[in-house]
């Protein structure tokens, strides 16, 4: 288990080797990485939520604090987490599986969930967010509007990107598939995801 917490710092700085160890897909290999895995879909969960105009407009309301942003920060960004790493994870595996994939479900949601890690490292942001701009980081035209607020806008996409670059790198690694084949496979995922977004969107109004 010790070996896979610190697979989780390295898939940063040499992803491959990461994601060739995930081609051990047995009980055993899975259940020593199932500790880092779920702090890894929390904690990316949560930076996904805090990136949400949601979040952004959190102390609009005068029943916010910053105890009750923290409460809704953990819990909102679990269930972003877990939706994530199952639906996001099915997609992609289903998108595998197009183009070959042998594998299970199970190790292509831990592909995606070390390929998330990126998302992870984008929260070291916000001690620095906060100092800067207090509440207004979650309050509608405050102080991080603009150039400055702007910049971590900026690194969370950084992040995000990122993070798509690893998914592929993850899935080449782990299946032994040329550049291609690994990165079309991804891009039919997140073209699948995308449409899903879109049709949620038009269903709700909120887009034409």
């Amino acid at each position: 288990m010790r070996d896979w917490w610190i697979r989780t710092l390295l898939v940063l700085q040499r992803p491959r080797p990461v994601f060739v160890a995930l081609r051990d897909d047995s009980r055993e290999s899975a259940g020593d990485r199932s500790e880092p895995v779920l702090a890894i879909v929390i904690l990316a969960g949560i930076a996904w939520a805090l990136s949400t105009g949601t979040a952004a407009h959190l102390m609009d309301d005068s029943r916010y604090n910053a105890v009750t942003v923290a409460i809704w920060a953990f819990f909102v960004g679990g269930v972003y987490g877990l939706f994530g790493y199952f639906a996001i994870g099915a997609i992609l595996h289903r998108a595998v599986k197009a183009v070959g994939s042998q594998g299970t479900y199970r190790r292509t949601r831990h592909v995606l969930a070390f390929a998330a890690v990126p998302l992870v490292v984008s929260l070291a942001a916000w001690p620095v967010k906060l100092g800067l701009f207090g509440a207004d980081a979650f309050r509608s035209g405050g102080s991080d509007d603009g150039t400055a607020g702007a910049v971590f806008v900026a690194v969370e996409a950084a992040c995000l990107a990122w993070a798509l670059a690893l998914v592929v790198v993850g899935v080449r690694a782990v299946h032994g598939w040329l550049w291609p084949r690994a990165a079309g496979a991804v891009a039919l995922a997140a073209a699948a995801a995308a449409a899903i977004v879109l049709a949620i969107e038009i269903a709700a109004g909120r887009v034409f």
